[in-house]
């Protein structure tokens, strides 16, 4: 007959089977808790010894559902004919029969897990009677004892409210950054709707300086003394009140020829004192006269610049700066005459001077002995070159150098490269020699410049689209029809002015990529003036002077001796021009 075991008296201490209780009524009280089902089972007879109870599970997870429940109840029984008070034997006895070894309790828990997922669920033992409780595996490792494990309890809680706390922690952290990183794209979705885009000079050009007649002169400063060791030219700067009084700084009047009518119609307004008034009531009233157009003008002034010699050997000459600085701008040039010649080095550029060439240097019209093509010229320190210049987007071509010194050996190196480094002392182009570009039309300057009437230089300095522009147009007949009409009315109220605009011009001949995602940076060119000026001979003509005047070289061996012997020919060399007139782009807030 099988006898259950006799309850223990009520006074005595339940260790395990107590705590067993205690256990399961805590998880029973859980809301959070699986729910038990019960049933009743008569109790098997204990295994006489734990080595019985150790055999009796030896293969507990290898077992399937049904056998794995009669293994629980061997495992119940087992334990419960230990009949000991001592918390160490029961726990180490389940420990040997679930075969855990000596692991730590978080390891242990996990192993007993994986009974769950083998054995689909284990068998409770119930204190003091055969009740067994359907219950996940899990279970039989969290009631085994409180009073050993109480440390794996607390271990195991610790764990548990860790890993929570860091989940909670880390969870903030990502919410704290997705609302910073959404607050942040707000607040610029929000600028630009609110605040909008940026204010940029990238509206239509406006004009800012007409430089024309006797207004000219107010435009600019007259320097005076040597030129400079750069250049090194054969003459002497005087100042504005020299020029006037030796001729070579004037304004001449001539009469007015066609291209004067296209290029200039005066201004017209409408006085109170012209006004009509209305006729008396009852008079009928006469037809009004239309107005009549006004006549173009019947001469014209010219801005003239030369040079005179001197006793000693190097001429008077004139150095115009102008008083204004830019970093951008349109500058438009419009002349009948240019000086040209043996020994004639005459400019318009843009530089500043005393920052040179931190702040670069723009020649937009340079004229050497009898050189006949237009050329462009940037000059700047190092990381300014133009090997990212778009193609389709010029006529023109690049200067070369070529039989360049070697700086060690001073043997030539004839291989000719593309002169597309800005940087002044690049080691494979001629010193200073800067990025070029070439017309790829032949008589844009000097004598055929001359012989043709003249024509109009534009360059367009434009770092907030990226490029720096320059035109020539010869003769006057070849200005395309938009920069004619913005000559033409610049004298005009504002509202009857034409604007600029050189995306109508056709192709440059000279395209610079400069600003911003180039590979020259627009902060190599700025705070710069303009500069008119006449040299002669110097580092440029001077050292050019036996190539290109093969015929003065015969007489003369060096260039200055050539202007020191005051020849007819250098009654050539003068400026005779209409206007210099300079726009700059409107600021607005758009986006590019």
């Amino acid at each position: 007959a099988q006898h259950p075991p006799s309850p223990p008296p009520q006074n005595q201490k339940m260790s395990f089977w107590g705590s067993v209780g205690s256990s399961e009524r805590r998880l029973t009280n859980n809301p959070e808790s699986t729910p038990l089902r019960t049933y009743q089972k008569p109790l098997a007879t204990a295994p006489s010894s734990p080595r019985g109870l150790t055999r009796a599970n030896r293969s507990f997870a290898q077992l399937d559902p049904s056998a794995h429940d009669r293994a629980a109840d061997e495992i119940a029984d087992g334990l419960l004919a230990l009949n000991t008070d001592d918390d160490e034997v029961n726990f180490r006895q389940l420990r040997q029969s679930l075969q855990l070894g000596d692991e730590p309790p978080t390891v242990m828990l996990k192993k007993i897990a994986s009974y769950r997922s083998v054995g689909g669920g284990m068998s409770r033992v119930m204190s003091g009677e055969a009740s067994m409780t359907r219950v996940h595996s899990g279970d039989i490792g969290s009631r085994v004892s409180a009073g050993s494990l109480k440390s794996m309890d607390i271990s195991v809680a610790t764990h548990v409210r860790e890993s929570a706390a860091f989940k909670r922690k880390v969870s903030f952290i990502c919410c704290l950054t997705v609302m910073v990183i959404t607050g942040v794209v707000g607040i610029l979705l929000m600028g630009e709707i609110v605040v909008g885009p940026p204010r940029q000079p990238a509206g239509p050009y406006r004009l800012v300086e007409r430089q024309v007649g006797e207004a000219f002169w107010e435009s600019y400063v007259f320097y005076e003394g040597p030129d400079s060791l750069g250049s090194n030219g054969y003459i002497n700067y005087v100042s504005e009140a020299k020029a006037f009084e030796l001729g070579i700084a004037k304004i001449i009047t001539e009469p007015a020829t066609s291209t004067a009518s296209e290029n200039e119609v005066p201004p017209t307004s409408t006085t109170e004192d012209e006004i009509v008034p209305p006729p008396p009531l009852g008079e009928q009233k006469q037809p009004e006269t239309p107005p009549q157009s006004p006549s173009p003008p019947t001469e014209e002034k010219f801005i003239y610049m030369a040079s005179s010699p001197t006793p000693e050997g190097p001429r008077n000459s004139v150095r115009l700066e102008g008083k204004r600085r830019f970093n951008r701008g349109l500058f438009i040039m419009d002349l009948t005459h240019m000086p040209s010649g043996c020994g004639t080095w005459p400019a318009f550029w843009l530089t500043d001077e005393q920052n040179w060439p931190v702040n670069g240097e723009i020649d937009i019209l340079e004229g050497v002995n009898f050189q006949t093509r237009a050329k462009t010229a940037l000059h700047s320190t190092r990381t300014c070159e133009m090997d990212d210049v778009p193609q389709g987007v010029r006529t023109g071509t690049w200067d070369t150098a070529v039989g360049i010194p070697d700086r060690k050996t001073g043997v030539p190196d004839m291989t000719m490269r593309y002169a597309t480094d800005c940087f002044v002392y690049n080691p494979h182009q001629w010193l200073n020699q800067g990025c070029v570009a070439v017309d790829d039309v032949d008589g844009q300057i000097g004598e055929p410049f001359n012989a043709n009437g003249g024509g109009v230089y534009a360059l367009e300095w434009d770092p907030i689209n990226r490029h720096i522009r320059s035109w020539v147009f010869t003769p006057h007949a070849a200005v395309p029809d938009n920069l004619k009409e913005a000559i033409r009315t610049n004298g005009m109220p504002v509202e009857d002015r034409v604007d600029p605009k050189p995306n109508e011009w056709g192709l440059p001949y000279g395209y610079f990529a400069v600003g911003d995602d180039t590979s020259c940076p627009s902060s190599h060119f700025k705070n710069m003036r303009l500069v008119i000026n006449l040299a002669l001979c110097g580092s440029v003509s001077g050292n050019r002077y036996f190539m290109d005047c093969p015929k003065q070289f015969k007489q003369f061996p060096t260039c200055n001796q050539y202007i020191k012997s005051n020849p007819k020919e250098l009654e050539e060399a003068y400026w005779k021009i209409r206007g210099v007139y300079v726009y700059e782009r409107q600021w607005e807030k758009v986006w590019l």
